[in-house]
């Protein structure tokens, strides 16, 4: 029989708990235990960078400082569905910024924001490596590529 505390404890910070254990005595932990904090809760709330700070001792200016600079980092939560839109070369050349317009109408958002229900993040990248399919974006690494504006609404559809 387990008593009420142990019904309390988050499976999240101990799962961050180990992350901060495996690394914390290598050189350069950081960028891993922040890479496995964003694992396990699928971006970075900011109590568990004070926790990240409280354990290694790594001030939390610095963290914030690497947190800020490095993209592969979120601060903010994600939509269900993360939807990467594709500007390279050949997506450009090939009608990329008309689809992303059309994305944009279509969920009322801009790059780098998530919709008011949580269904979609938008995100502009450089390149998805799919540039024979171009114009291209990615559903939850799901690529769809030789799009056209009018094809958007119907791939949306398609994500709840």
């Amino acid at each position: 029989m387990s008593t009420a505390c142990e019904e309390l404890v988050d499976p999240k910070q101990i799962m961050l708990d180990e992350i901060i254990i495996k690394y914390r005595h290598e050189n350069g932990p950081l960028i891993p235990i922040l890479q496995g904090a964003q694992e396990v809760y699928g971006y970075l709330p900011a109590h568990v960078l004070k926790r990240i700070s409280k354990t290694t001792r790594i001030p939390l200016a610095r963290i914030y400082g690497v947190v800020t600079f490095y993209a592969q980092f979120r601060l903010t939560p994600v939509g269900r569905n993360l939807i990467n839109v594709c500007l390279g070369t050949a997506c450009h050349v090939r009608g990329g910024a008309k689809v992303l317009e059309t994305i944009e109408k279509e969920l009322k958002i801009k790059d780098g924001a998530t919709t008011e229900d949580g269904r979609y993040t938008l995100e502009i990248v450089a390149c998805i490596g799919a540039c024979g399919l171009a114009p291209v974006i990615s559903i939850n690494n799901e690529v769809h590529g030789r799009l056209l504006p009018e094809s958007i609404a119907g791939i949306l559809a398609k994500y709840e």
